[in-house]
């Protein structure tokens, strides 16, 4: 099932409503066909928890291993880029991939990291502009043209 995508079918809304309301309650435990039960590990109650918040929400889940290879494509649309986009950035050293025959894999790990360094990257350039724009007096908007009227 890694990296099949699981969305919430209609008919099941009711029993992840239920699931969620079970699991705000405390770390559940699973009960084997024998009677058997085991308490779920913190790390598992934490993904089972946002698994289905956001399967309730209506969000699409999947679970991909972190040493999971993508290819090209997978790895654009994961990013919001084009392939070919992609691809430069992969040939000019920006991200680091693997050939496998005349095919390029990139790891899921590597493609995650470039998104945090890429995001936390432009967070930090929309402050710095924020700032330069308040320091300015312009933050709020233009100031008003002389009719005193914005149109």
């Amino acid at each position: 099932m890694p990296g099949a995508t699981v969305t919430l079918p209609p008919s099941e809304g009711e029993q992840i409503q239920e699931l969620h309301r079970i699991l705000q309650l405390g770390a559940p435990a699973l009960i084997g066909p024998h009677g058997e039960k085991l308490t779920l590990p913190e790390s598992v109650y934490a993904i089972l928890k946002d698994v289905v918040r956001n399967m309730r929400a209506g969000r699409a889940i999947t679970l991909v291993p972190e040493q999971q290879q993508l290819t090209t494509q997978a790895a654009a649309n994961l990013l919001g880029f084009s392939r070919p986009h992609l691809i430069k950035l992969l040939e000019s050293g920006v991200l680091p991939f693997q050939k496998v025959g005349q095919h390029r894999r990139i790891l899921l790990r590597d493609l995650l990291a470039f998104q945090k360094k890429r995001d936390t990257e432009r967070r930090a350039a929309l402050n710095q502009l924020a700032r330069e724009e308040f320091d300015a007096g312009t933050y709020e908007g233009s100031p008003l043209p002389r009719t005193g009227t914005d149109e």
